[in-house]
């Protein structure tokens, strides 16, 4: 379930709380006229299925509330009621798999940003995934995918696509990018320093490294790994099953291979450079065509899904 509260201008109270009284997907209904100071209006709050939410926010934002007043969500994370259970029941498809698009519309505007803590995250991710590829270790390699921001960026760039806000796509796609350059050039200079203190040299890296070889050694499957992962990743985020999203994160080598780049681009050795190179092409390309095509499908979803709901047929 999620939680709603409108501010809205009296003169448009009662025909949303018409429209809210027709949807099946809502309950606990409240009015508190006159509440709000800013901006002024009154107050409604409801309890909304999440499977219903997209279709009862779009008929509100009919109303232009964006504009004179506002819509704010909530998640629930406990609702003991028979009404909710009731709510739920009766609005078609299931929770699990309800996707609110007003949430991934503002979480993809969010991850366009470049932040210097975006920035500072792609450099650690990346300096230790450098020492991972170095010392042929997993488990660091494992932790610099977990540590590595860049899925936020990707899943805004195949949500501006879907939605057709180019603004956002460029956004995200050069937030993107200019996180992989400030983090391949942290490796880099981590590696000169750590070289001269020898801590590290060229033999560590051309030498036989069988753990972590699939990093800068691209093939086919490479590119279905990533493919699976976004399809994996997209779903975690839309159906709120944040937990599964860990597993994507270290499913693929993104923040490893252009880490990699950096240290053969440090000790030059192209070879290296441009094998990790590649499969940092194939990784973001799959997991970019995988994203997409997976809103796609669910957007269509929730429009059939939208034209069966009361709410959609009465506004």
């Amino acid at each position: 379930m999620l939680h709603v509260r409108l501010i809205a201008p009296p003169e448009s109270t009662a025909e949303i709380l018409r429209l809210l009284d027709a949807s099946p997907a809502v309950t606990h209904l409240c009015l508190n006229e006159q509440s709000a100071r800013k901006p002024s209006g009154d107050v409604v709050s409801f309890d909304v299925a999440r499977e219903g939410a997209t279709s009862v926010l779009e008929a509100l934002r009919g109303f232009g509330l964006d504009r004179k007043g506002a819509i704010v969500v909530e998640n629930l994370d406990i609702s003991i009621s028979e009404s909710a259970i009731k709510a739920e029941e009766e609005t078609p498809g299931e929770p699990a798999d309800a996707v609110v698009w007003e949430g991934l519309e503002q979480s993809a505007g969010e991850e366009t940003r470049l932040s210097i803590t975006y920035l500072c995250f792609m450099m650690v991710a990346t300096m230790i995934a450098g020492i991972g590829v170095m010392l042929d270790q997993p488990i660091l390699i494992v932790g610099a995918m977990v540590v590595g921001p860049e899925f936020g960026p990707l899943v805004a760039f195949c949500i501006g696509i879907v939605t057709r806000h180019r603004d956002h796509a460029t956004r995200a796609l050069g937030t993107l990018v200019l996180g992989f350059v400030v983090g391949m050039a942290a490796a880099v200079i981590l590696t000169w320093i750590l070289t001269a203190w020898g801590l590290l040299d060229q033999s560590m890296l051309i030498a036989e490294r069988p753990l972590t070889s699939f990093i800068w050694k691209p093939d086919a499957l490479s590119w279905i790994v990533g493919f699976l992962a976004g399809i994996a990743g997209m779903l975690a985020l839309t159906s709120a099953k944040s937990g599964a999203l860990v597993g994507v994160l270290i499913s693929v080598t993104t923040i490893p291979a252009a880490a990699n780049a950096a240290v053969a681009l440090a000790y030059w050795v192209p070879s290296g450079a441009v094998g990790s190179a590649i499969q940092l092409v194939i990784n973001l390309s799959a997991i970019a065509v995988a994203g997409t095509l997976t809103l796609l499908i669910l957007k269509a979803r929730a429009g059939r899904l939208a034209r069966q709901s009361p709410m959609t047929r009465t506004v």
